[in-house]
């Protein structure tokens, strides 16, 4: 991997280069040919992460990372896409002023956040492996006992995960098959019962045990999910208003107008697609503990299916979570 380097002056092109991903290097590079000088930089948000614009900063380089989303491209650069196009259209739209940088959470923030998407991780992978077993028992032609299908709680459960051990394959190559399903499922609910042990302790750390009990305050959020939202939201002040937070995560709607043709389309597929998937899981709870969110849920039914209701329900839950953790105010449900 490499680095596209493009550095421009306030009228022209100074140099173009590669160079091995180095910040020290590149801050040697530009302090010993430009001494005295101001620097600015900017890159895309990627794989890469933030770590580079910490280290950036730490050289005294004022750095902004962009949603490459958000970079003014012209059609001859969307035709002809190279890492050295790319750099030249950010290094040029960085001296023009066009471009915003995102927000970017501490060292800290980041490594908490990525502790707690492993469980998420887990959860998805648990999932895929039991699909496996169930695929691989279908294509055998083995048929799963009706006492375990006919009650969603007796699929794997300990009784379950027992009867696969003991089902009937032809061959012993088969049963080795089945046998390394089973393990590798077994593995991963020790890792996810591990993992949700660590998100309960952190949960009881100064740093977490009020702002956890504020929005847990707020129906549907359990500890789990209210955790995660802490750690994807960080710092709520960066939000000017609830909308602003919606539009963040992805609840609003998309929206095509002009002159007197207003046209709204469905929901937004510019999103956080973790913090979008937590507040519409949380929106089902919400509706069968809050009688406000069970009224309104029941009015949203009677005009639109149930998936656009529970997007407005969640849109909902987003100013109750707003408001807690701006205000540090307990959410106090409403009596119907």
């Amino acid at each position: 991997m490499c680095w596209s380097v493009g550095i421009l002056s306030d009228h022209s092109v100074l140099k173009k280069f590669r160079q091995d991903p180095d910040a020290a290097a590149l801050y040697k590079f530009l302090s010993s040919n430009y001494p005295n000088a101001t620097f600015h930089s900017v890159y895309e948000a990627g794989f890469s992460g933030f770590w580079l614009h910490h280290r950036l900063t730490d050289f005294g380089i004022h750095n902004i990372v962009v949603n490459p989303a958000d970079v003014p491209t012209m059609v001859k650069e969307k035709l002809r896409k190279t890492d050295a196009v790319d750099c030249a259209k950010l290094a040029r739209e960085l001296r023009s002023g066009t471009l915003k940088g995102i927000y970017v959470p501490g060292a800290r923030a980041l490594e908490m956040r990525s502790l707690i998407r492993l469980r998420k991780s887990i959860v998805k992978d648990s999932t895929r492996e039991k699909n496996r077993i169930k695929s691989l028992l279908h294509f055998h032609g083995i048929a799963i006992p009706e006492e375990f299908t006919k009650h969603s709680t007796g699929n794997w459960s300990k009784r379950f995960l027992a009867w696969l051990k003991t089902a009937e394959l032809a061959t012993e190559y088969g049963r080795k098959a089945l046998d390394m399903h089973i393990e590798q499922l077994t593995r991963l609910r020790e890792m996810l019962l591990e993992k949700t042990r660590v998100i309960r302790t952190l949960s009881r750390t100064e740093a977490f045990a009020e702002p956890l009990r504020l929005i847990t305050s707020v129906p549907g959020i359990g500890v789990t999910t209210g955790i995660s939202l802490l750690t994807e939201i960080d710092n709520i002040e960066r939000f000017k208003n609830a909308e602003h937070l919606a539009s963040y995560i992805g609840l609003v709607p998309m929206c095509h107008s002009s002159g007197e043709k207003q046209g709204v389309g469905g929901i937004t597929i510019r999103k956080h697609a973790a913090l979008r998937s937590y507040l519409i899981e949380a929106a089902w709870v919400a509706i069968r503990k809050d009688p406000t969110m069970t009224m309104a849920y029941a009015e949203y039914r009677k005009r639109m299916n149930a998936q656009k209701s529970i997007v407005k329900i969640a849109r909902k839950l987003v100013n109750r979570i707003y408001f807690v953790m701006k205000h540090k105010q307990e959410y106090v449900p409403c009596v119907v």
